[in-house]
């Protein structure tokens, strides 16, 4: 199994201030460029067959880093230590010419990954027959869509299963059939025991393949955690916008970990689970209950936007909504405006287990637009078996079996 580990990694790319100054430098022996540092001093382990997500916004680093772990590229400083054979799905399409066909380009790339040519051969019906591209496999790449790249691309990448596989956001590109297709093989390699580097934009995504996640931003590691508690603080990143915004970290209890983040503008003062009035922590399935939030502005407002969250208890969204869906948002609040904010649910219908709600205070739709305060696990409620038959899973949808029949 592939074990992998990154000592002090930094990258820097030279910036030249004109076509010339690279030419001057080369004649005169004078350094005439800027170091941009894309990456600095980055350091994690990951252990034989553990599943490792890495986030970051758009420059962040992540596919500097990946390079560097595959060895297209080379740092500037510190070291990788690899174990296992490694095949990695990146820039999509990378290593393939458009001028050759699918197999020539399969066996190209299955030699690139260090496969002989006899095993390639041996593998090629396995290839074909999971990119499903018919008798594009003997057309030049070049007459390929996006979709069909990156299918022919990732079977040949995980035709034989490897001991470390490191896959970029290429996947996004592909059809849902064909991401659903990939994300199974992903799965059955992980549980198989190799080692997984999945980098992606989707929380739902990094939560289900991942145990681990690494936060990158501005080319520094910023958390190494459980994938919720960095999705969370990545969450309170994306949404900073002024230099008042601030993130806080707050113990809730022992091991549980909750993000608070917002420019101040308005402040979540109380949150409760309600039924009958009185208020809960325990619902039976099915029942109806009232999620009440209280607000309170701290500025001028022109619109205020209150949003809910329920996860469940891995973090997995369930289900959201805000004032701004239902058209019902408060416009041009003064300072210390108090606002109640109720969310009727006539039949709650959630599998038995735990879960937590999250909310959220800003304008428009999305906290991203403007983010006045957000509460991760601002409570947490309990979900029993009610009158509805038993089930399974965090959905526990009415359903009527009318009739059997024998054959």
């Amino acid at each position: 199994m592939g074990y992998l580990k990154v000592h002090n990694v930094s990258k820097a790319y030279k910036r030249y201030p004109d076509k010339w100054a690279r030419l001057g430098e080369w004649i005169i022996g004078r350094e005439c460029h800027k170091k941009h540092w894309v990456l600095r001093d980055i350091s994690f382990e990951v252990n034989p067959g553990e599943a490792v997500g890495i986030i970051g916004s758009n420059g962040a680093g992540k596919s500097t880093l990946l390079k560097i772990i595959t060895g297209t590229t080379q740092p500037t400083a510190g070291a990788i230590e690899v174990s296992g054979h490694i095949a990695a799905l990146l820039e999509l399409g990378m290593g393939f010419h458009p001028d050759f066909t699918g197999r020539q380009n399969a066996y190209m790339g299955g030699q690139i990954l260090g496969l002989h040519t006899e095993q390639i051969s041996e593998l090629m019906p396995e290839i074909e027959a999971f990119a499903e591209i018919g008798d594009y496999i003997d057309q030049p790449m070049r007459t390929y869509s996006s979709g069909m790249q990156v299918r022919l691309a990732f079977s040949v990448a995980t035709a034989m299963r490897p001991d470390i596989l490191i896959v970029d956001e290429a996947l996004s590109v592909g059809d849902s059939y064909f991401q659903h297709k990939s994300f199974a093989r992903i799965r059955k390699f992980r549980d198989q025991g190799t080692t997984l580097l999945f980098v992606s934009h989707s929380p739902d995504a990094i939560k289900a393949l991942c145990n681990r996640a690494l936060l990158i931003d501005g080319g520094i590691l910023y958390r190494d955690d459980h994938p919720d508690y960095v999705l969370d603080y990545y969450n309170a990143i994306i949404a900073k916008q002024s230099v008042d915004y601030q993130i806080k970290q707050t113990e809730l209890e022992i091991g549980k970990k909750s993000t608070r983040s917002g420019n101040g503008k308005a402040s979540i003062e109380a949150v409760d689970l309600q039924q009958q009035e009185e208020s809960v922590r325990v619902i039976r399935s099915g029942d109806s209950a009232v999620i009440s939030v209280l607000a309170v502005s701290r500025d001028y407002i022109d619109e205020l936007t209150v949003g809910i969250l329920i996860r469940d208890r891995v973090g997995n969204d369930i289900f959201g909504t805000n004032t701004f869906y239902h058209d019902c948002s408060m416009n041009k609040l003064a300072p210390n405006a108090r606002v109640q904010a109720r969310f009727y649910f006539e039949n709650l219908y959630l599998g038995v287990g735990s879960y937590s709600v999250t909310i959220a205070l800003h304008s428009r739709d999305s906290h991203v637009s403007s983010n006045y305060d957000w509460l991760d696990q601002a409570l947490v409620f309990q979900v029993i078996p009610g009158d509805l038959p038993r089930s399974i899973g965090v959905n526990a949808m009415p359903v009527q079996i009318k009739e059997l029949l024998q054959p």
